[in-house]
């Protein structure tokens, strides 16, 4: 059942920059989707979604109208902050099948590329493919850069785990075709679907298709399961599928409260992806290049000291990049104004002082440019820490 709806808001503001979207808005245009991935965690009671999730639909009538309000800069009293906008969010694919009917994720993008701002998209359909042309023109003023989600690349799994989305082949020739079109994208490869498409030989295969197709990054993480009604939809989906798993799965996932594997899980799949990553020359974020010039000053340093703290993880190495760079999230002014007292920053010290220096200083530093050339230093034909040719960024809106 489709139900229209009247927003008040559309947008929503992180508390920090994602650092794997670049992002610091989002949005919600529909609540539910008809994509029907067993494994959405849209599904968990937290999301308030009404009804049944994949076939009660909310639709934001008034979407465009609302955003163009959120937009305009002469109606905001501060400044957007710097950053990609994620058209959509986790409580529906913004381009499930209603979208070919309300075309809102459309009309969202036409206020982006009027308002030039920066966009990531991150899909499972192939439908993104009718807006080339706004986003080609907001790749020129600005930045696009269209991620889709995975999986894995096996059809037949496909249709049993998530029935109602094109086929990953298909999904791996979108992004043939938008590499075509001069737009980055990347792969986003989770949920990988533990005991089902988690095995070395099919994380491989994954990774040398999107190889193939040109993708600039892949984004790689586990399934997260909730209890309540996620956790027994997907049970029900993957009983029918082999009955023998369930018995596995009370193995690796306790109750928690964000519905994660074990530890000893999660760094077992992630032993087997870094190697490959670096095989076939693929980086496991977005590079440099591709943000640089859109980040302002603090939330540059902050994805880039999360970046190092993963990076060192997959070596196996523990590392305090990460909480340094929750720290600098917290801080109200410019780090370029705190002068001498960077190392007083909770959880930086000495030597991630010397390293948010050099960022500030450089734009980059070392240690990250050694971390991430090490998954290769150059990428069809360009190096991952060189920009896209595009126009330079320019932040009218901002």
């Amino acid at each position: 059942m489709i139900r229209e709806i009247q927003a008040k808001t559309v947008l929503r503001k992180h508390k920090k920059i994602d650092s794997w979207f670049l992002s610091r808005y989002g949005m919600n245009i529909y609540r539910g989707c008809l994509h029907n991935c067993s494994y959405c965690d849209g599904r968990a009671e937290g999301y308030y979604v009404e009804g049944d999730f994949a076939e009660d639909v909310s639709v934001k009538i008034n979407a465009a109208d609302v955003l163009r309000r959120e937009l305009d800069p002469d109606r905001k009293r501060k400044s957007f902050k710097k950053g990609f906008i994620i058209v959509g969010g986790g409580v529906s694919d913004s381009y499930h099948p209603v979208e070919k009917e309300y075309e809102l994720t459309r009309k969202a993008l036409e206020l982006m590329d009027e308002y030039r701002y920066p966009v990531h998209m991150l899909t499972k359909s192939t439908l993104i493919k009718r807006d080339i042309d706004i986003l080609k023109s907001i790749n020129l003023k600005s930045r696009a850069i269209v991620s889709f989600s995975f999986s894995s690349v096996d059809d037949q799994l496909s249709r049993i785990f998530e029935p109602g989305v094109p086929s990953p082949t298909e999904r791996l020739e979108a992004i043939r075709y938008f590499k075509a079109q001069g737009i980055s994208c990347g792969m986003f490869l989770l949920p990988v679907i533990p005991y089902v498409t988690d095995s070395p030989v099919r994380l491989e295969e994954t990774v040398r298709k999107a190889s193939e197709v040109g993708v600039d990054f892949i984004i790689f993480g586990g399934m997260t399961l909730k209890t309540g009604r996620q956790k027994d939809h997907f049970m029900n989906i993957l009983t029918k599928y082999d009955p023998q798993l369930s018995a596995k799965y009370s193995l690796i996932y306790q109750e928690n409260k964000w519905g994660s594997a074990s530890e000893k899980y999660d760094g077992s799949i992630h032993s087997i992806i870094g190697p490959l990553l670096k095989k076939y020359g693929i980086p496991p974020r977005v590079s440099l290049g591709l943000f640089t010039d859109i980040l302002d000053q603090n939330d540059r340093v902050i994805v880039l000291l999360e970046h190092i703290d993963y990076l060192l993880r997959m070596k196996g190495t523990s590392s305090s990049f990460g909480y340094a760079a929750y720290s600098i999230s917290q801080l109200k002014e410019s780090l370029s104004d705190l002068h001498v007292d960077i190392e007083k920053i909770k959880g930086v010290g000495k030597t991630i002082g010397s390293i948010i220096r050099e960022i500030l200083d450089n734009g980059t530093c070392k240690l990250y440019q050694q971390l991430f050339s090490s998954f290769s230093s150059e990428i069809k034909g360009r190096t991952q820490l060189e920009a896209p040719p595009t126009r330079p960024f320019d932040p009218v809106a901002f």
